[in-house]
């Protein structure tokens, strides 16, 4: 029994760990999406706009985000920032945490 309930468990935590990464990726495609759209009608592609707004959606969709290294560098670019700037303020514990928090999401 016992050697079957660990089986169990070890299945279940090995399964879990496949569908991490489609989990993690969803939110950042949607983050583009929403931003696309933004500049869609930013740009005066508005919902009527048809074939033009179909071409600049794709274009804006598959385009690399960030200066030419995609997300990932531009998140890193973003928490070197905001960890100089904590350092030069000299903040410390739970004022250092408020303030990458913020200065991260913004």
């Amino acid at each position: 029994m016992r050697r079957v309930l660990c089986t169990l468990i070890f299945t279940c935590f090995t399964l879990s760990l496949g569908g991490t990464p489609f989990a993690m990726a969803a939110p950042e495609q949607q983050n583009k999406m929403k931003a696309c759209n933004e500049q869609a009608n930013a740009k005066g592609f508005g919902e009527g706009k048809g074939d033009e707004r179909k071409a600049f959606m794709k274009e804006c969709l598959s385009a690399k985000s960030g200066k030419g290294g995609g997300g990932k560098d531009t998140q890193q670019n973003k928490m070197k920032a905001c960890n100089k700037e904590a350092g030069e303020k000299q903040l410390k514990g739970d004022e250092r945490k408020k303030f990458m928090s913020d200065c991260l999401s913004a």
